[in-house]
């Protein structure tokens, strides 16, 4: 699609007319909407809408559709985000050891599966820095231990803040992230292996190996001050059988966690996903 749109992703108490009053809003503004999904969970009693719209025609220029729009959904006590679709975000990503989803990432962005910058890479570990050099993306190592997390993670926010970035991806950094650095910067989506929470720690391939699974999979989450805990983007499962090996489990663990990670980027670069709670509304 070449003509910019705008998005509209908005939560609000269930009520009536609801879908009536955002879609007039655009109508009455010369708008024409192009994609509309709504979800209604009854049990927490709210209404859930993305509104993808042409900016083509639009009779309000777009820094006065925020608060137009606010001047609706205040009264309606709604949570509200308005995206773009021209706006190229920035993401950084972040390594330790393993570089399958770091190549997958960069492969997709390169490959125009996803439309954004990846301007930084991060890591506790120099191991990388032979791939941000094969793409000509700035590498930063800053190594973390229990006596400086602190200032290294003032450092990585300065980054974050110097490279303008909009979105952070673990993929497969393996450190946690404190609860005090997301409170500053939320835009943090994580992957991990399905075997959490029963084999946690190290070597989770031959805990689980050892006891027999018949399935594996992979998560991909925003990161949230609980560990491993935030609300879900995506996941996928793959059966494993008696014959696999703990190399065949870790290979087609890997699998999913390019896949999972890719499909949740994806869709958060695409305005597609609604968080309320610890859950998530993810429109196709």
């Amino acid at each position: 699609m070449t003509n910019p749109t705008a998005t509209l992703l908005i939560s609000c108490p269930d009520q009536r007319g609801l879908v009536a009053k955002f879609a007039n809003f655009i109508y009455s503004n010369g708008g024409n909407i192009i994609h509309a999904d709504q979800h209604t969970d009854f049990a927490a009693g709210l209404f859930l809408t993305r509104i993808e719209w042409q900016l083509e025609g639009f009779n309000l220029p777009r820094e006065f559709i925020a608060p137009a729009f606010n001047s609706i959904a205040q009264p309606l006590g709604a949570k509200w985000e308005i995206r773009f679709s021209d706006t190229v975000p920035r993401i950084a990503i972040w390594v330790s050891r393993q570089d399958h989803c770091l190549f997958d990432l960069i492969w997709r962005q390169r490959a125009k599966e996803f439309v954004a910058e990846i301007p930084l890479i991060i890591s506790n570990h120099s191991n990388l820095k032979v791939v941000a050099e094969q793409f000509k993306i700035d590498f930063q190592h800053i190594p973390i231990t229990k006596d400086n997390k602190s200032e290294q993670e003032a450092q990585q926010l300065e980054l974050l803040r110097q490279y303008k970035i909009d979105l952070v991806v673990l993929a497969k950094y393996m450190q946690i992230v404190s609860a005090d650095f997301i409170s500053q910067f939320p835009q943090i989506i994580n992957i991990h292996h399905s075997f959490l929470p029963a084999f946690i720690g190290a070597n989770p391939y031959h805990r689980a190996f050892e006891r027999g699974v018949k399935i594996i999979g992979a998560t991909a989450h925003y990161a949230t001050a609980d560990l491993d805990a935030g609300p879900i983007i995506e996941q996928d499962v793959v059966r494993v059988s008696h014959r696999d090996e703990v190399d065949d489990l870790v290979r087609k663990g890997k699998d999913l966690e390019r896949i999972v990670l890719a499909r949740a980027v994806r869709s958060h670069l695409q305005n597609r996903v609604l968080v309320y709670g610890n859950r998530t509304v993810v429109f196709e």
